[in-house]
């Protein structure tokens, strides 16, 4: 059974960083896409960004695109979402999101399993 967990999420002020984290079981993932997808309270889920199977194609939101960094470890089978010169409009619940199908690149729509997600909250 494929599980993913998120970690790494906070109160920061804005302008800070945060290291979000999704660790994943039950499947190793390195031949897979992920992707993080955030939530605020009363918005609909949106996308945040994603990475290819491999690693090699990364696509981000517009709003997030400079200051947002996602990478993978297979070694760790670990997905991080790196936020940097983080503002207010990011505060949301932050959930990864991982592909069922192998070896496929990195997409806007959302993949097939999701963790539980991780808070966060940015002030001003």
């Amino acid at each position: 059974q494929v599980q993913l967990v998120e970690s790494g999420g906070g109160l920061v002020q804005a302008g800070g960083s945060l290291r979000l984290s999704c660790a994943a079981s039950g499947r190793t993932f390195g031949n897979y896409a992920m992707a993080w997808f955030r939530q605020a309270p009363g918005k609909e889920r949106e996308f945040v960004a994603a990475i290819s199977w491999n690693g090699a194609r990364t696509s981000y939101a517009e709003s997030v695109k400079g200051r947002f960094t996602i990478s993978k470890s297979s070694a760790a089978n670990t997905l991080y979402l790196e936020m940097n010169s983080l503002k207010p409009e990011d505060t949301a619940r932050y959930y990864c999101n991982a592909d069922q199908r192998p070896f496929r690149t990195a997409y806007r729509d959302p993949y097939d399993y999701w963790g539980q997600g991780t808070q966060v909250t940015v002030s001003s």
